[in-house]
């Protein structure tokens, strides 16, 4: 039996690590992505994922981290990615050829609390303004997919797992794929 890939996206400091972990805690058999981790294997020849000349190592690295998904749901594992996965990188997820249910979730607080949220974060973490709040602007009209945001700004992580779970469950967040017959859930929920 196949497992699904749920992927959570969202500008950085809308709580997507929080919320993914969460996610991943509720199915019995489970993957946590964090896609952060699959930029900091580049040793040499990397570019700060949010700039213009980025364009062809994003494109990369999102094909990985689909790979890396799709191994582990056809293993029988509901993999959660978390990272700033736009629209734009959904093609990597949609056309992968196979038959694994693919959710696509965007955490999209309001403006100012994932900035305040952003610069309160670690070393680890994009901390600065500008691009923080340029990448919140990337999220702001999400055109036919518009319907999978969830705002989380007035959420605490639990009460967000807790709405983003009820959508996958309903097959709100469901993206179409030709080789994917429709079918609701994944493995079994320990909630």
């Amino acid at each position: 039996m196949s497992g699904q890939v749920i992927l959570l996206s969202g500008p950085p400091g809308a709580g997507k690590s929080t919320v993914a972990r969460l996610l991943a805690d509720e199915f019995s058999s489970s993957v946590h992505l964090h896609t952060d981790d699959f930029y900091g294997y580049i040793r040499r020849g990397s570019v700060l994922p949010y700039l213009p000349e980025a364009q062809h190592q994003n494109d990369v690295v999102t094909k990985v981290i689909a790979t890396a998904a799709f191994g582990y749901a056809a293993g029988g594992y509901d993999v959660v990615c978390d990272g700033v996965l736009g629209p734009w990188f959904l093609d990597a997820f949609r056309h992968s050829g196979n038959e694994i249910a693919v959710h696509y979730v965007v955490l999209r607080p309001d403006e100012e609390t994932t900035v305040a949220r952003a610069v309160d974060r670690g070393e680890d973490a994009l901390t600065e303004e500008d691009p923080v709040r340029e990448m919140h602007r990337q999220f702001a009209d999400l055109g036919q997919w518009e319907n999978h945001a969830v705002d989380s700004g007035e959420l605490d992580a639990d009460a967000t797992a807790t709405v983003v779970l009820a959508g996958i469950a309903r097959g709100a967040y469901r993206l179409p794929n030709p080789a994917c017959p429709p079918v609701l859930g994944g493995n079994t929920l320990l909630r």
